[in-house]
């Protein structure tokens, strides 16, 4: 047996690992819908100024990233994507969402939207901490 460390492994070679990993839960999770879903917003020159990405996984809605151009926030839009993004996911038949944020980031932001903290993982990655949110959604 030998053991190779890579500080730069290929897109290959974690692909490979990914796959792996996938045909080993696909008997436990077979049948779990999954969904990659994007919505964004356009200014009236339709240029790109706010989105929001996520992946349905079962009944959950997991936001991956959400994004406001500086010089539009302030203007509700992050909202707006929350809440259509959520409404899309509930067609879906999701009851669920969750989000990770850091605290420089959108905690309040999140909690407004009635996301409540269930951990927190303090000098994340370093000195700041991340929170992890969860909402049941209707």
């Amino acid at each position: 047996m030998r053991f190779e460390l890579k500080t730069h492994a290929s897109k290959e070679e974690i692909e490979e690992i990914r796959t792996e990993l996938i045909s080993f839960n696909q008997p436990f999770l077979k049948g779990v819908k999954e969904e990659s879903l994007a919505l964004f917003s356009y200014d009236e020159h339709e240029q790109k100024i706010a989105g929001i990405t996520a992946e349905i996984f079962g009944e959950w809605l997991l936001i991956k990233l959400l994004w406001v151009k500086e010089s539009h926030r302030g203007q509700h839009l992050a909202t707006q994507l929350i809440s259509q993004l959520e409404q899309h996911a509930v067609g879906l038949g999701c009851r669920y969402a969750h989000v990770d944020t850091f605290s420089f980031q959108a905690k309040p932001f999140y909690e407004k939207q009635g996301y409540q903290c269930q951990m927190t993982l303090d000098n994340y990655p370093v000195s700041t901490a991340m929170f992890v949110l969860t909402k049941a959604l209707k």
